[in-house]
C-alpha cells in the first residue's frame, strides 16, 4: 500500500462502514450523501484490495478482512484523536517536577503558602527554585529548563507576564534602634549607615539608582547579595536596610524589626510572575500558574 495516497478521511468512512455494514447508515453517521458513501467505499476497495461489504439477500455484510479491520481500525483512530487533546494533570498522583527561578523576597514571601497549597492537593510533586541571578544568565538554553520566573520588570523573551502583587519600600530597623522614626526625617536618613542589596546580575542596588535620579547619595556600609541577608544584619546591628515592606512584615517578629516609612518614597514595585510561551496550554502548568496567582493574590489583599 501506498501510504502517499492514503487520506485519513476515508479511515473514518471505513470506521463508519465497519460499525453499521450498510453505505446508507454509515453516510448518515458521516452526514455525506448515499453516492458519496458508496464512492469513499469503491475507494476503500481499490486500497486495500477487498470487497470489505458484500450483499447477502437483502442486506450488507462484512468479509472475513472487514470483521479482522474493525477492532484495530477503531484503536488506531482513539490514538490519533488522543493526539489534539491534551493530557489532562492529575494533581494527587503526579510526581512532576517543576523549576522556577526567584529572589529570595519572592521565595520568603510566596513559597511557604504556595508549599503548603502543593502538598495538600499534589503531594509527590516537587519544586526547585533557582537564586535569581539577572537577565544575563537568561539564555534561550537556560530558559528552555524554567517553568516560572518570579520578577519586577518586563518580560523576557517566549515569555508571557501576570502581575502577582504590589509592595512598596520602606526602611528596616531593629527594635531600639538608637534613631528609630527620626530616620523618617532627611538628615537622620542620609546620617545613617545603610546596606545595599546588590543581586547577582545588577551593579548596585536599584534603589541607589533611583536616589541619584534624585541627587542623592546614601552613606553604604555593607553591601550583601540579598535582601534575606540584608535583614538579618540590621536586626542585629544599628545599620538601616530599604527593602520591600512585604519582607519586613514576614520577618518582623521573628528577627525583632520595624518598618520606618522613608523621607523620600520610590512608590508601588510590581512583583510578576513569567511563563514560558511553550507552557501556555500545559495542563500542568496552567495548575501550578493558577496556584502561584492564588497565593500572590492572597499576599495583594494583606495590608502592608
Amino acid at each position: 500500500m501506498n501510504l502517499n495516497s492514503l487520506d485519513l478521511n476515508l479511515l473514518i468512512a471505513l470506521d463508519a462502514l465497519l460499525r453499521d455494514a450498510s453505505v446508507s447508515r454509515a453516510a448518515m453517521r458521516l452526514r455525506l450523501s448515499q453516492p458519496a458513501a458508496s464512492h469513499a467505499l469503491q475507494r476503500l476497495r481499490d486500497l486495500i484490495g477487498d470487497p470489505l461489504l458484500v450483499r447477502s439477500g437483502a442486506r450488507m455484510e462484512l468479509t472475513p478482512r472487514a470483521q479482522a479491520l474493525r477492532a484495530p481500525l477503531a484503536q488506531a483512530l482513539d490514538q490519533v484523536r488522543a493526539l489534539f487533546v491534551p493530557d489532562a494533570f492529575d494533581a494527587i498522583s503526579s510526581d512532576r517536577h517543576f523549576r522556577l527561578m526567584m529572589p529570595d523576597l519572592a521565595v520568603e514571601l510566596l513559597m511557604p503558602p504556595l508549599m503548603e497549597k502543593i502538598t495538600r492537593v499534589a503531594p509527590h510533586v516537587t519544586i526547585d527554585v533557582v537564586p535569581w541571578r539577572g537577565p544575563a544568565i537568561f539564555t534561550a538554553e537556560f530558559a528552555r529548563t524554567i517553568d516560572l520566573v518570579i520578577s519586577i520588570g518586563d518580560a523576557f523573551k517566549g515569555f508571557h507576564r501576570q502581575r502577582l502583587y504590589v509592595d512598596s519600600d520602606a526602611l528596616a530597623v531593629r527594635r531600639g534602634h538608637p534613631v528609630g522614626a527620626r530616620l523618617k526625617k532627611r538628615e537622620a536618613f542620609l546620617s545613617a549607615r545603610h546596606v545595599a542589596v546588590v543581586i547577582r546580575g545588577q551593579n548596585e542596588d536599584l534603589i541607589d539608582s533611583w536616589l541619584r535620579s534624585k541627587g542623592i547619595e546614601r552613606r553604604i556600609a555593607l553591601v550583601v547579595p540579598g535582601y534575606i541577608e540584608a535583614l538579618h544584619v540590621t536586626a542585629r546591628t544599628d545599620l538601616v536596610a530599604f527593602v520591600p515592606r512585604r519582607l519586613i512584615a514576614a520577618l518582623a517578629r521573628q528577627l525583632s524589626l520595624l518598618a520606618v516609612t522613608p523621607p523620600l518614597d520610590p512608590g508601588m514595585d510590581e512583583q510578576y510572575m513569567f511563563y514560558p510561551t511553550r507552557a501556555q496550554m500545559d495542563p500542568g502548568s496552567i495548575w501550578l500558574r493558577q496556584l502561584m496567582l492564588e497565593t500572590g493574590r492572597e499576599l495583594d489583599r494583606r495590608k502592608m
